[in-house]
């Protein structure tokens, strides 16, 4: 069976948890820029958390679908609707063939994800499902969702069968995950990192500026990065750098003293110096910043960083079992 897309928005992609291995042959990890809420959403209608859905970005979606599924959505202020229903973030819905769900553009932040009861079967390149937009490979085509595709999904397991049988009556569930695990931007405002592989090329008075002064997000942010304007950041040491590792997270200090914090799809190594990395657990924050954002910067230790992820997939793995035992 399949789902209709009548109308794709502004930038909506097929996206998993990314391809992971490839790095050393110059391949993005790509993948949702919020792998959290695409791991909830998937828990939600009783998929595998690896199962491509939906990134949608700015933008209005509509989609209709072909038959029975259980679908589920998290993000920040999207207003959705299904079968002329309000359908809130961080739940899990049955809907029927021939119904449309409608995602419009949302008030803040900038991106939701969307999965579906059997994932998006999209053809498996490198070991994902994910679209790689530079490259042009994975997803649909390779390339952002456009009005009429049709998008082929997977068989419902039979855990999400039970579900949808148990919803039968409510059409959406009245349990859901907790607010922040629904609209990761609603505590946007902060980014909490750890110090960079370059620190001691930027003075103190440099570090003052970056943990004190806000930065604001510019219209040339992506995928790939977002660039920030703000204090201008002072390279003490202008040595040649030799290119080295970059992953999403890092936050790249140019010439220019403007930082660039670097998401899913960026490039694999990077030469300009590295002032600090964003912690993993805050990136779905990154995910939902747009241009015009206010951010500031506040450093943890790395055993503080590990110790938030740490909880963060306890917690996950609750939600897991509790998931499990449902239906």
């Amino acid at each position: 069976m399949n789902a209709t897309v009548l109308r794709a928005g502004f930038l909506t992609t097929v996206q998993d948890l990314g391809r992971t291995g490839f790095r050393r042959l110059g391949v993005s990890l790509g993948g949702a820029l919020d792998a959290h809420a695409m791991r909830v959403a998937n828990l939600l209608v009783a998929n595998d958390e690896n199962s491509a859905g939906l990134e949608t970005t700015m933008g209005t979606l509509r989609l209709r679908f072909a038959d029975e599924r259980l679908v589920a959505w998290c993000g920040d202020q999207f207003e959705v609707r299904m079968n002329d229903g309000p359908f809130p973030a961080g739940r899990v819905a049955r809907i029927e063939a021939n119904e449309e769900l409608q995602m419009t553009a949302p008030q803040s932040g900038a991106r939701a994800w969307l999965a579906i009861s059997g994932g998006i079967d999209a053809p498996l390149v490198l070991g994902s499902r994910s679209t790689d937009l530079r490259g042009k490979f994975g997803g649909h085509e390779g390339r952002a969702l456009k009005e009429g595709d049709t998008l082929p999904l997977g068989r419902s397991s039979a855990h999400a069968d039970r579900l949808a049988e148990s919803l039968r009556e409510t059409r959406i569930a009245e349990w859901g995950v907790h607010a922040e695990w629904a609209g990761s931007a609603r505590r946007a405002g902060f980014l909490r990192v750890v110090q960079g592989a370059q620190r001691d090329r930027f003075s103190a008075d440099t570090h003052r500026k970056f943990v004190l002064e806000p930065f604001v997000v510019t219209a040339q942010s992506d995928r790939m990065g977002i660039r920030l304007e703000g204090p201008p950041l002072e390279n003490s040491d202008q040595a040649d750098l030799v290119s080295e590792a970059v992953a999403p997270g890092t936050i790249q200090v140019p010439p220019s003293g403007n930082p660039i914090l670097l998401l899913g799809d960026c490039q694999t190594i990077g030469g300009y110096s590295k002032i600090a990395h964003v912690i993993t657990v805050d990136m779905p924050v990154a995910a939902q910043l747009r241009p015009g954002h206010s951010i500031r910067f506040h450093e943890v230790s790395l055993a503080e960083a590990h110790q938030l992820l740490l909880g963060r997939e306890d917690e996950l793995a609750r939600f897991r079992t509790g998931m499990q035992l449902r239906a």
